[in-house]
């Protein structure tokens, strides 16, 4: 009895979880929040908003002051700030009489002995730390957990942050202990249980914390969209390897994209197309553009001026009508995908911003001056 309760608890909370997803949009000049269905779950009321980050999302009031508010629309932390921050582990910084400061969900001032000689943003538990020359780490608490020794360095990601040492670059991970050692030119951030790295012009692989060189590779993509291969460059064409190094698509093409669904974009000449793992051609090539599928089962594609939706069939179940990067807004969704997320994409029609369902439909037939993704 007891599993099941907690089963239908870890539901409830699953679905109120995904109930409260609110995309920031604009109409008539306001800024207010929209539900997954299309209706307003924040009436348009704002001079400036921004994205969720957790349960608050930083608003301006009237008199040009910023604050945050909760997924009801109340403010919880009042306009007072000449400048903010999102949330990140439960802190932000925020900016008034030209100084910057934490601050925590309630409002309150923290961490304000720490002795950084640049404040920097929160990200997955820990926050860029820097003194003198150096920059390392501080946790929540504002305790330097990776001292500054360190010439440059990125957030930590999956558990591990980039870092440059003399003039190498190495992972470390939140106890300043190398994931990766510093002797390499080049690392990527660890994606999927996999990094790529090079020293000079060879490119390779870190396996079991070897450097394993792709003879000929000239370039190597992360693996962040997919853990099991990745496209490179070799002789100036792409293909495809896998997570061991392993040729398993020959390069022949001009530019890649990642496997999404066991299809991928490739270009060959000035016209796309998609290919299978083997390398076999799917859908014809005949695009202007083409972009990786989502898990929804459809893929951007431009055919002349504007984009569509094609199937795993190449078929155009959605009419290429719509522009999705103008204006510095972007299809471009969370997770890697691109497209629809969650049976929903984000598409400019003419001069409107709307979402559309797979089936093409207009949600909740509503349109936007300006509109971001669910968060």
């Amino acid at each position: 009895m007891k599993t099941k309760c907690l089963l239908l608890i870890c539901l409830v909370t699953v679905i109120t979880s995904f109930a409260q997803e609110l995309a920031l949009a604009n109409a008539d000049g306001k800024f207010g929040y929209i539900n997954s269905t299309g209706k307003w779950e924040i009436e348009p009321q704002f001079k400036v908003a921004k994205n969720f980050s957790g349960d608050l999302a930083e608003a301006m009031n009237d008199n040009k002051k910023w604050g945050y508010i909760n997924r009801k629309g109340e403010w919880v932390i009042e306009p007072q700030f000449d400048k903010t921050k999102e949330f990140n582990s439960g802190i932000a910084l925020v900016h008034n009489n030209k100084n910057w400061g934490y601050i925590n969900t309630n409002g309150e001032p923290i961490l304000t002995n720490i002795s950084s000689d640049k404040l920097y943003d929160f990200e997955n538990g820990y926050a860029i730390y820097r003194k003198d020359d150096g920059v390392g780490f501080i946790d929540t608490n504002g305790k330097v957990v990776v001292e500054p020794k360190f010439k440059k360095v990125f957030n930590f990601e999956n558990g591990y942050a980039k870092v440059l040492e003399g003039e190498k670059w190495g992972l470390i991970d939140a106890s300043g202990n190398y994931f990766v050692k510093t002797e390499y030119d080049g690392v990527s951030n660890y994606y999927n249980g996999n990094v790529v790295a090079n020293k000079g012009e060879s490119y390779g692989l870190i396996i079991n914390g070897e450097f394993k060189e792709i003879p000929g590779a000239e370039k190597i993509w992360d693996f962040s969209v997919n853990g099991t291969n990745t496209y490179a460059k070799k002789n100036d064409k792409i293909g495809f390897i896998d997570n061991k190094g392993n040729w398993i698509v020959e390069p022949q093409y001009d530019k890649a994209r990642a496997f999404i669904n066991g299809l991928a974009p490739v270009l060959k000449g000035k016209e796309w197309g998609y290919i299978n793992a083997s390398g076999e051609v799917v859908i014809p090539f005949q695009y202007r553009d083409a972009e990786i599928f989502s898990e929804d089962g459809l893929a951007p594609v431009k055919v002349s001026k504007l984009w569509g939706f094609i199937n795993d069939k190449g078929e155009m179940v959605i009419e290429d009508k719509y522009d999705i990067t103008a204006g510095g807004f972007s299809i471009f969704q969370k997770n890697n995908q691109k497209g629809f997320y969650n049976g929903l994409a984000r598409v400019k029609d003419k001069k409107s911003w709307v979402y559309i369902n797979t089936k093409g439909e207009v949600l909740n037939n509503m349109t936007f001056e300006n509109l971001e993704l669910f968060k």
